[in-house]
């Protein structure tokens, strides 16, 4: 890839990613917010593991590089020093990100309504200001809907995860998907089916494990056993940065928006969504496939 996209928001800064060495066995798990992440990144983790019982601790285990919440020197010496083999996250585009051609880069999403809504709550659940004004609780003029069709997918918006950011996310994802090392799941192919995306991953990944062992790593990944634990598996979980651990599995389900916006706001959603892609490629951003992409 040429040039990297800048991405820096009141959060994150993809230019942190300059100080991590990449090397060729490490897996990435790159999404717009509130589309799988901690999911698929606890499939990476059980199935390095193959322990279903594995304190994942993804947070300290897996990193969020992007995020300046860390001294970025203090990511980059941990991950250094790992000697096993290593998984991080990313929010940032993938033009946003250093490329290496032997690396696993995993993308996920999830239709944009979706994880729309799930932000709403999830934006209530960390306490933090920062959105505030994006996402009042209160909200009868409908500001956070105009805001997330009129965002951009770059500078202050970015962390906010307008409808252009996550197209962003997509069509970087899709330009790279070509790439034997680059993927593309859905959290609906997840949630239709845990096991083939488990056995997809561990394709991908090089790592097998026994019928029985794989039985427990996907029950384990289930969404009600990971809200059941939420302390265990939401990011950070046990430590209070969430005001509620398991509001931040609030809920697994699709199609929680339906009801919910108004004609003309869907009329300019549907705008949107058309003049940016393909109706191939919105049936698959909105609803996935019964495969990995």
């Amino acid at each position: 890839m040429a040039r990297r996209q800048l991405y820096l928001g009141p959060l994150t800064d993809n230019r942190r990613w300059d100080m991590v060495r990449i090397r060729p066995d490490d897996v990435i798990v790159v999404t717009p917010p509130k589309c799988g992440t901690t999911w698929m990144q606890t499939i990476v983790a059980l199935l390095f593991s193959g322990d279903p019982e594995v304190e994942t601790e993804l947070s300290v285990k897996m990193p969020w590089v992007d995020i300046r919440i860390r001294e970025m020197t203090e990511v980059a010496e941990r991950l250094e020093a790992v000697t096993h083999r290593r998984s991080m996250k990313s929010h940032t585009p993938m033009d946003g990100l250093p490329l290496d051609d032997q690396a696993q880069y995993i993308c996920v999403f999830r239709h944009p309504l979706d994880a729309h809504f799930s932000f709403r709550k999830h934006a209530q659940n960390i306490p933090l200001a920062t959105f505030d004004a994006w996402y009042p609780e209160d909200d009868p003029d409908g500001i956070t809907f105009r805001r997330f069709l009129d965002g951009g997918p770059e500078g202050f918006d970015t962390d906010a995860m307008p409808l252009a950011h996550i197209l962003r996310h997509f069509t970087a994802a899709k330009a790279l998907s070509d790439r034997p090392n680059v993927s593309l799941f859905h959290y609906a192919d997840m949630s239709r089916d845990l096991r083939a995306v488990f056995a997809q991953v561990s394709r991908l990944l090089g790592i097998s494990h026994s019928d029985s062992v794989m039985d427990a790593l996907v029950h384990a990944a289930t969404f009600e056993n990971m809200k059941e634990n939420a302390d265990r598996f939401a990011p950070s979980g046990g430590k209070g940065f969430f005001r509620s651990d398991a509001a931040f599995f609030h809920s697994g389900s699709s199609g929680k928006w339906q009801g919910q916006l108004s004609e003309a706001e869907l009329a300019a959603y549907d705008a949107m969504m058309e003049a940016h892609l393909t109706p191939e490629d919105r049936a698959w951003l909105e609803f996935g496939s019964s495969r990995g992409r």
